[in-house]
């Protein structure tokens, strides 16, 4: 007998996907906020920073939840995978490159000369043609 069980999350991930939100939030409002604070213009590396900050709080807050463990876990497989593909050489690329530049530019003189050849003959058919 196999048992389904899957992991859910608790009402407690809600509450920090909502925390990491208004931290978000808080952040982006702070870093306009304190433009113009009290006169002073407040530097823009400190805003930067002061956001970052929040932002990787934010971040870290989301990621500890359920679904960010998930997201995580995806994450690195997908570096697994990609690190087992196999890219092609430089000369390769350089060639295939070539080789559509070339496709492409004689299709253009084909239908160039498709669409002058069209363009002719309705107007022989026309009497626009002199």
């Amino acid at each position: 007998m196999s048992v389904n069980t899957e992991e859910q999350g608790s009402s407690l991930d809600t509450v920090k996907l909502i925390v990491s939100l208004a931290l978000l939030i808080t952040g982006i409002a702070g870093f306009y906020y304190f433009e113009t604070w009290q006169g002073e213009a407040v530097s823009l590396l400190l805003r930067v920073l002061g956001l970052l900050a929040i932002v990787g709080a934010a971040v870290f807050t989301a990621l500890s939840t359920l679904s960010g463990k998930r997201l995580l876990g995806f994450m690195k497989d997908s570096r697994l995978e990609v690190r087992k593909m196999v890219w092609p050489t430089r000369a390769e690329t350089l060639q295939t490159t070539l080789m559509v530049m070339v496709i492409v530019l004689v299709l253009a003189i084909f239908l160039w000369g498709v669409d002058s050849l069209l363009g002719w003959s309705v107007k022989s058919l026309l009497g626009g043609g002199s």
